[in-house]
């Protein structure tokens, strides 16, 4: 069986009721955001050590990926671009940019991790709640660009082929970071449990005597939004309900079109059911610029399945795309 950031947009039914006698819960600040872990098992002495664990290489991880921090592996890699040399990477940190390259390519840069000049022009102006000014983004659409890209796999070095490129994993980042929390937990004998990264699912066995983890879309509601039973897999959403600017009546999501540079207009919200949390976080993000119609044709390739909730004049819309 085959998962913006919209904070806790994803939720597991009725968690409050869910934990306690039935499942083991933790929680942790990581990568900005609130993390939390559920875990079916008999002791919770073995949960704590598996969850703790799970924090840990989140906390490893974010000083990999985090483009907030100076020193972390993939802002050295950014300030490189000045000197025009190769860098040897992490494991960790080629494997995201090797993916993050993929879906960039054939997406046609629907999901474009070099666009770390133009999304931090967009925090700054929700930030300031005004639109970035066209000088600025006009700069910061010539500073990106996947070829600029170049990646060595026999040495695990990359090149970053002009000056002033930034590179940005906000869209894949979380979705990996869970998929390696829950490889953790499973080195502790832990497999029956989920890891929400501040709304990014990825999903374990399912608990004992259910069918799976049931999971409530959340974000946008929508009477026609099943409730899913789903294990090992993850789940995802990009929309603009919690980071966006609005000006003069109109929503710029927090995603931004790496052709126009300007957050997208037309976004509600996109939930993806991917085979694991890397795939799930990126496609989400990549599905939200090409819209329902070219993420049917996206399918050709890869298998997912994708939730839209659009925008009507009088209501929100619900397509299905698998």
């Amino acid at each position: 069986m085959y998962k913006l950031l919209i904070t806790s947009s994803l939720i597991v039914t009725s968690l409050a009721k869910l934990v306690g006698s039935e499942f083991h819960e933790f929680s942790a600040n990581c990568m900005g955001t609130e993390f939390k872990i559920l875990i079916d098992h008999d002791e919770r002495d073995i949960c704590k050590k598996a969850a703790n664990a799970a924090f840990a290489e989140a906390d490893r991880l974010n000083k990999i990926f985090s483009d907030y921090h100076a020193d972390s592996e993939v802002s050295i890699l950014s300030k490189s671009t000045y000197e025009g040399k190769a860098i040897k990477l992490s494991d960790e940190l080629f494997e995201v940019l090797e993916f993050g390259k993929s879906l960039a390519i054939s997406t046609d840069n629907a999901f474009d991790p070099t666009i770390g000049q133009l999304s931090r022009l967009w925090r700054i102006s929700r930030f300031r709640k005004s639109l970035p000014a066209k000088i600025s983004l006009n700069r910061a659409l010539k500073l990106k660009g996947i070829e600029n890209l170049m990646l060595n796999a026999a040495t695990k070095e990359a090149t970053l082929g002009k000056p002033g490129i930034i590179l940005d994993l906000v869209g894949i980042a979380k979705g990996y970071t869970a998929d390696k929390m829950l490889e953790i937990m499973n080195g502790f004998g832990v497999s029956r449990c989920l890891v929400d990264a501040g709304g990014d699912i990825t999903l374990g066995n399912k608990p004992r005597k259910k069918s799976g983890w049931r999971i409530e879309i959340g974000g946008r509601k929508h009477p026609d939004l099943p409730i899913l039973s789903l294990e090992n897999c993850s789940v995802a959403t990009s929309g603009d309900v919690s980071q966006f600017l609005e000006i003069n009546g109109t929503r710029y999501s927090h995603i931004v079109n790496s052709q126009t540079g300007y957050g997208l207009k037309n976004l509600t919200q996109v939930t993806i059911i991917a085979e694991n949390g890397m795939k799930a976080d990126s496609l989400a993000t990549a599905c939200s610029v090409l819209g329902a119609d070219r993420t049917k044709q996206l399918l050709k390739e890869e298998t997912f399945k994708a939730f839209f909730i659009t925008r009507s004049p009088n209501k929100l819309e619900l397509e299905i795309v698998d």
